[in-house]
C-alpha cells in the first residue's frame, strides 16, 4: 500500500520538543514501513524519517501565500503519483483540489474541529472518498453529524517504556505536560501539598505563560514540589515509572492528552479531571482515577497504590499501543480501497 501522510510544516517529525500530532505521525510511519507499507510523508524540512520525505514550501500552515503554495504542492504530488490513500494531519485546506477525486481520503483531526469546514469538504468531495477521524469520540462525535467519522485514539511505542510492579512508598506524583492554565499546573500542586506527597513538574514554559509560571508555580517550589523543565523519552520513560500516578488536572476539554497513553505504557495510574477525552481513556479502577474536582482527586491519590501496574501496562498494549493504532488506521484504508473498487 502506498500512503501519502501530511503534518503542517511547522515542526519536524519527530518533534523536539512539544509536538503531540507530530509525535503521532513519527510512530505511525515506524509502524507502517515494518509492515511492509510505501510511505511518503510531507512535513517540516528539517524532519527525520525513514521513510520518503517531501518538504512542504510553504513555512505556515495560515496565511494565504503558504496556504496557497502548500496546497498547490500537495495537489502535484498526488498528481504524479500513484498514491492509493492520503491522510491528513494537516490543513484540511490543503486537499482543496484533490477533493473531487476518486482516491481515498483521511482527514484526522487531534484539536477541536471546525464543522464548517467539514461540511465544506464532504460537499466537494467524491462519494464516499473522503472520511475523518478524531482521537477520541469527544472529538470524532462533533464531526458525525455532518460527515463519515470513526475513533482512532493516540498511542505511544510501547519499546520506549517500562513498567514498575512496586514503586518506592514515598513515590511522587508527577505533572508532564505544557506548563499554563489550562493544563492546571497549579491545580496538581494544591493536590499534590493536601495529600501530603511530592510532585515532580515537567514540561515547557510557553513564552505566554511564564508569567502564569513566575506567579502561580515557582513561589511553590520547595523539597517537596520540584520543577524539572523538559524531559526525553528516556528521562520521561524513568519519571513515569517511578511515579505514583500522573495529575490530569484539566480545565478545558483535552482532545487526548498522549502523556495518559505513556503512563500507562509505564504502569502508572492517571489522575484527571472529567474533561475531554479522560473518562474515555481511563478505566476508573484500573488505570486511574476520574474526578470531577480538586477534592475528588485529593481523596483518590491514596487509592492508587492499590491498582495493579502490570496490569495498566496490559490495557496501555490493547488499547493506546503504537501497533494497535496503526492497525486501526490500515483497517480503514483497507475499507476505503475495497469501497474504491466497488
Amino acid at each position: 500500500m502506498k500512503i501519502l501522510l501530511t503534518v503542517d510544516p511547522e515542526i519536524p517529525v519527530p518533534p523536539k520538543g512539544y509536538g503531540g500530532i507530530e509525535r503521532i505521525v513519527h510512530m505511525l510511519i515506524a509502524q507502517y514501513v515494518k509492515k511492509g507499507m510505501e510511505v511518503t510523508l510531507v512535513a517540516h524540512p528539517d524532519s527525520k524519517v525513514p521513510c520518503r520525505l517531501e518538504k512542504w514550501k510553504g513555512a505556515k500552515s495560515r496565511g494565504g501565500v503558504d496556504v496557497a503554495k502548500n496546497t498547490l504542492q500537495l495537489t502535484r504530488l498526488v498528481y504524479g503519483h500513484p498514491f492509493d490513500v492520503v491522510h491528513s494531519f494537516s490543513r484540511l485546506a490543503y486537499m482543496t483540489a484533490i477533493l473531487p477525486l476518486r482516491l481515498p481520503k483521511m482527514m484526522s483531526y487531534q484539536r477541536e474541529p471546525t464543522i464548517s469546514q467539514v461540511k465544506k469538504a464532504n460537499f466537494l468531495a467524491k462519494k464516499n472518498s473522503l472520511i475523518f477521524t478524531g482521537c477520541s469520540n469527544y472529538i470524532s462525535n462533533q464531526i458525525a453529524s455532518v460527515a463519515e467519522a470513526y475513533t482512532v485514539y493516540n498511542g505511544a511505542p510501547l519499546h520506549l517504556y517500562e513498567a514498575s510492579a512496586t514503586i518506592d512508598k514515598d513515590a511522587p506524583l508527577v505533572f508532564l505536560g505544557r506548563i499554563e492554565p489550562i493544563k492546571g499546573t497549579d491545580i496538581a500542586i494544591e493536590v499534590a501539598k493536601a495529600a501530603n506527597k511530592k510532585l515532580i513538574i515537567a514540561g515547557n514554559i510557553p513564552s505566554e505563560y511564564q508569567a502564569y509560571f513566575d506567579e502561580k508555580i515557582k513561589p511553590f517550589l520547595d523539597n517537596q514540589i520540584t520543577y524539572i523543565g523538559t524531559v526525553n523519552d528516556e528521562q520521561k520513560n524513568k519519571l513515569l515509572r517511578t511515579a505514583l500516578a500522573l495529575l490530569m488536572p484539566i480545565a478545558w476539554n483535552e482532545p487526548f492528552g498522549i502523556v495518559m497513553a505513556e503512563a500507562m505504557a509505564c504502569g502508572t495510574p492517571v489522575l484527571g479531571f472529567a474533561r475531554g477525552a479522560v473518562p474515555e481513556v481511563v478505566s476508573p479502577g484500573i488505570t486511574g482515577f476520574v474526578s470531577t474536582n480538586k477534592n475528588e482527586m485529593i481523596q483518590q491519590v491514596s487509592l492508587c497504590n492499590s491498582l495493579d501496574r502490570i496490569a495498566i501496562r496490559k490495557v496501555a498494549k490493547e488499547r493506546f499501543s503504537d501497533d494497535k493504532i496503526s492497525d486501526e488506521y490500515l483497517k480503514l484504508y483497507k475499507m476505503m480501497l475495497a469501497r474504491n473498487k466497488n
